[in-house]
C-alpha cells in the first residue's frame, strides 16, 4: 500500500475538519477561534497541493476533494459569520426576519468559483477573480475589527445593514469577477520577477502589524487593487 499518495488527501480531510470546528465556534458566536481555525484550514490548503506536487500523486479525486473541503472552509464559515453580522446590524433595511439569511449570498458566490475554478485552464499559474481562502479572511476578520476597534467610524460602518449588503453582494461579485489577479509564488530568486510581490508582501506586514485585524481587510483590498494597476501597466 503506498501511503504517499493518500497524504495529501488526508491534509485537506483536515482542512474540511478545521471548517467544520470553525462552523461550531461560528455559531457560538465565538469569531476569533472561528478565524483561527478557518487560518488553519487554508494553511492545510496550501500544503495538500505542495505535497500531491511533491510526491507526484495529483489527482482528479483530490482536485474533488481540495474543492469540496473549501466548500465548507472558505465558503459555509464566511456566510455563517455574515449572517450573524446582519442579524445584529443596526440601521436597519426592514424588520423582515429574512433579511440576515442574504449573508449566504457570499456562500453561493464561493461555490460558484469553486465550480468553475476546476473547469478553467486559464487559473494555473494566477487567479481570476479573488480566491474563496482571501475572501474568507476577508469577510472572518470584520467580526474581530468590530471587537477590538476603539474607532466609532469603523463601528459605525460595520454594523451598517446596508454596508453589510453592499459588502456581500461584492464579495460574491469579486469571487467571480473576471479580474486577473497575481500569483504569490515566487518565479525566480530575483527582486525584478518578483518585485510585485515583494512589495505585496512587505505591506501586508506593514498593514498587519499596525492595524492588527484591521489590517486584513486591507491587504485583501490592497491584492485586489495592485492587481488591477499591474493589468493596467501590463495592457500599457
Amino acid at each position: 500500500m503506498n501511503i504517499k499518495k493518500h497524504i495529501p488527501n488526508l491534509i485537506t480531510l483536515l482542512n474540511l475538519f478545521c471548517g467544520c470546528i470553525a462552523i461550531v465556534f461560528a455559531s457560538r458566536q465565538d469569531f476569533e477561534m472561528a478565524f483561527y481555525f478557518v487560518c488553519l484550514g487554508i494553511f492545510l490548503d496550501f500544503f495538500d497541493g505542495f505535497f500531491a506536487r511533491l510526491f507526484k500523486v495529483s489527482s482528479p479525486l483530490g482536485l474533488q476533494l481540495d474543492s469540496l473541503a473549501d466548500m465548507v472552509t472558505s465558503g459555509v464559515v464566511p456566510g455563517f459569520v455574515m449572517f450573524f453580522l446582519l442579524s445584529s446590524s443596526q440601521h436597519e433595511i426592514s424588520a423582515h426576519p429574512m433579511i440576515p439569511y442574504l449573508g449566504f449570498i457570499v456562500t453561493l458566490g464561493s461555490c460558484y468559483r469553486l465550480a468553475n475554478f476546476n473547469i478553467d485552464t486559464r487559473q494555473t499559474d494566477s487567479f481570476i477573480g479573488l480566491p474563496t481562502p482571501a475572501n474568507a479572511l476577508f469577510i472572518l476578520s470584520l467580526p474581530l475589527v468590530l471587537k477590538y476597534s476603539d474607532s466609532i467610524f469603523t463601528l459605525e460602518i460595520l454594523t451598517n445593514q446596508w454596508i453589510l449588503l453592499a459588502i456581500t453582494l461584492l464579495s460574491a461579485y469579486i469571487l467571480n469577477a473576471e479580474i486577473p489577479l497575481f500569483s504569490l509564488k515566487l518565479k525566480k530568486f530575483n527582486f525584478k520577477d518578483n518585485a510585485l510581490q515583494i512589495v505585496f508582501l512587505s505591506l501586508s506586514l506593514l498593514l498587519l502589524f499596525f492595524f492588527q485585524y484591521l489590517g486584513i481587510p486591507l491587504l485583501i483590498i490592497l491584492y485586489i487593487l495592485l492587481s488591477v494597476l499591474n493589468n493596467k501597466m501590463a495592457i500599457k
